[in-house]
């Protein structure tokens, strides 16, 4: 993971009595003009609002596709930033910031593994939600099995995979395998959705309880089976500044991107459902 670096660069205004206190400063010692010019840099970079530097964010394994894409306009937005990425399952990416692990902003896939954050007193103000997502069965391409609902999955005879009860999908398709008084025993419990998607497309697996968006990102090589119960295990997805921002400026405007009309159209496009 990568430490974020704050960075700002402004346009220096000289005018009148400016003019006359850059005169008098040039009198002074070469390291007092350097730490002048440094600390006059700074000041004219607040007013400009200006962003600039490196922004780290962690992000859940779902909003890989999204968030790379969003990075790639932030960054051509703003010329002289680098948007770098760190996804993963969100239980285990919460840990690593209260761990002490450098980042400028968090998404998480649920509430739950935010809180893990906001508990510890790592998250910048009042986390909000950006989108929603929603379970889907991934199976074979052309779902050799007939694969038709979440009961199907029971069947012993199928290799059916999970994610790990501690990260969000996981966490929301026991839900729905709750509500439905089902019970399934999966051949593996992944540390994360893209991780369950990749044993379908591997072929390790017969099927596994993913993301619509994991779903259409992955193309042709699964297809996606609806099932009813997952309405009721839908999760929203939050996004804060973290505490430990070294790029607060650029932080807050990569978070408002992901909130802006612009980003919205990104995530929704991938499958998210609006909040």
């Amino acid at each position: 993971m990568t430490r974020s670096m704050r960075r700002t660069h402004r346009m220096l205004t000289v005018t009148g009595a400016g003019a006359a206190a850059l005169l008098a400063l040039s009198a002074c010692s070469s390291s007092d003009d350097s730490a002048s010019a440094r600390s006059g840099s700074s000041a004219s970079a607040g007013a400009s609002g200006e962003v600039s530097g490196e922004v780290t964010v962690f992000a859940a394994a779902s909003l890989k596709e999204s968030f790379t894409k969003l990075g790639e306009e932030f960054e051509k937005q703003h010329p002289g930033t680098e948007v770098t990425f760190s996804f993963g399952g969100s239980d285990a990416l919460a840990a690593s910031i209260t761990g002490g692990a450098p980042a400028d902003v968090f998404a998480s896939a649920s509430p739950k593994t935010m809180k893990i954050v906001t508990d510890a007193g790592d998250a910048s103000g009042t986390p909000a939600t950006f989108v929603r997502n929603q379970l889907e069965i991934a199976t074979l391409p052309g779902n050799p099995d007939r694969i038709a609902t979440l009961e199907d999955l029971t069947n012993p005879d199928l290799k059916v995979v999970l994610c790990d009860k501690a990260v969000p999908c996981g966490s929301a398709a026991q839900k729905a395998l709750d509500a439905s008084e089902l019970t399934l025993t999966p051949v593996s419990y992944e540390e994360d959705v893209k991780s369950a998607l990749n044993k379908v497309v591997l072929k390790e697996a017969d099927a596994a309880v993913v993301y619509k968006t994991d779903v259409r990102a992955a193309g042709d090589k699964v297809e996606g089976v609806d099932f009813p119960e997952s309405v009721g295990a839908v999760n929203d997805y939050p996004i804060t500044l973290l505490k430990s921002s070294r790029n607060t400026e650029a932080a807050e405007a990569f978070i408002e991107l992901v909130q802006s009309a612009e980003g919205q159209k990104v995530l929704t496009e991938a499958g998210f459902l609006r909040p």
